[in-house]
């Protein structure tokens, strides 16, 4: 019996749900037509915007939360908050933009979750 990859190896290496060795994108989010190693087919899987919106959600809580902790504590000029957040938000989006889609995408493939169809 094989042992289960691990969720989080596969989400930040953006590796095949089922193997764990074959890449799930082909370009930087675009994914790939099928795994390379095992030939799983990812035309299935689809997680929409919810990615997006995640990451939204988390990299603007966590930039407002160090912006508003930075403006009371050192109280810095304008100019230093753009410097400094720009690239933050930047960062912490592109890195986390690609980790989660991929975890996403794992999750969907674990729990065999798919498009709800009407039973007649």
């Amino acid at each position: 019996m094989t042992a289960t990859p691990s969720a989080v190896r596969i989400a930040v290496l953006a590796r095949c749900p089922r193997c764990a060795e074959g890449a799930l994108f082909r370009g930087y989010l675009s994914l790939a037509t099928c795994c390379a190693v095992c030939g799983l087919d990812f035309a299935t899987f689809d997680v929409g915007d919810s990615a997006v919106s995640l990451v939204i959600l988390v990299v603007g809580a966590f930039v407002c939360a160090a912006a508003l902790w930075v403006e009371f504590t050192l109280h810095p000029p304008l100019w230093l908050h753009a410097v400094l957040w720009t690239p933050a938000i930047i960062v912490l989006t592109s890195f986390l933009l690609r980790v989660i889609k991929s975890a996403l995408l794992m999750l969907q493939y674990r729990h065999r979750a798919g498009e709800g169809r009407q039973v007649d």
